[in-house]
């Protein structure tokens, strides 16, 4: 659970009494990576700042060192004038050292914006590693949300099972069950028993009906009225 107290920046009691009150760890979770996404998304936009700055100090410096070489350039030319009697000596020599101090003046601020720009770099890394770490540790716990978020499904599942299991014993489901199939065995055992008496058991009325059957006496009278018929037709 230490995942709780870096996500949420809340004192270790704090945490753990989040998670003893039984709150919802995946919401949780997911809040503490909105607010990291959020810092992160602040960090991009520092960084974005840091490297205009940067980029601006760094044109800066290139552009003092340019007008420090065309002063140092503009120098040489008016001392050579001086030199060739084109420009008064005092007024070329004044001039140049004009040149020359500004060209010192820019060299000044060139040294001063590559300063700032290399303190700028060295914020610019700080914020890209920054930024790099923040990226790695959402997806980390990117990674560790969807992992809790399949225990927790399992989880539920497997307590739902379990509670069900529990409730069916303890209600006495089992035991119901049990003297549900004993009653079906003796209801079985019970229709046995009546279709062995309904083939052994005779109505009293077959009974009689076949004791009052005549038809064999009957055509034994009707035989010997034949043979008699037959003799009398004989004789004559």
């Amino acid at each position: 659970m230490n995942i709780f107290k870096r996500l949420f920046k809340i004192g270790e009691s704090e945490a753990n009494a989040a998670i003893d009150n039984m709150e919802d760890p995946i919401k949780l979770t997911e809040q503490s990576i909105r607010n990291i996404k959020i810092d992160l998304s602040k960090n991009l936009e520092s960084l974005a700042q840091e490297k205009a700055v940067a980029n601006r100090a760094n044109n800066d410096k290139e552009t003092y060192e340019n007008e420090a070489e065309e002063f140092h350039n503009k120098a040489i030319l008016i001392v050579k004038k001086g030199q060739s009697g084109s420009l008064e000596v005092e007024e070329s020599d004044r001039l140049a050292q004009e040149a020359l101090v500004r060209k010192e003046e820019k060299l000044s601020l060139a040294k001063n914006a590559k300063l700032e720009s290399e303190k700028i770099h060295g914020s610019v890394q700080e914020l890209e590693s920054n930024i790099a770490q923040l990226k790695s540790t959402i997806s980390n716990w990117e990674n560790e949300l969807n992992t809790l978020k399949a225990r927790v499904k399992v989880s539920k599942a497997k307590t739902s099972l379990n509670k069900q299991m529990a409730e069916l014993d303890s209600s006495g489901s089992v035991a119901m069950l049990e003297r549900m199939k004993e009653k079906v065995a003796q209801q079985e055992a019970l229709a046995d028993a009546y279709g062995d008496i309904a083939k052994n058991y005779k109505p009293i009325d077959d009974a009689i009906d076949k004791a009052a059957d005549s038809s064999k006496e009957n055509a034994k009278d009707a035989l010997e009225n034949l043979k008699k018929q037959l003799n009398q037709n004989k004789d004559a």
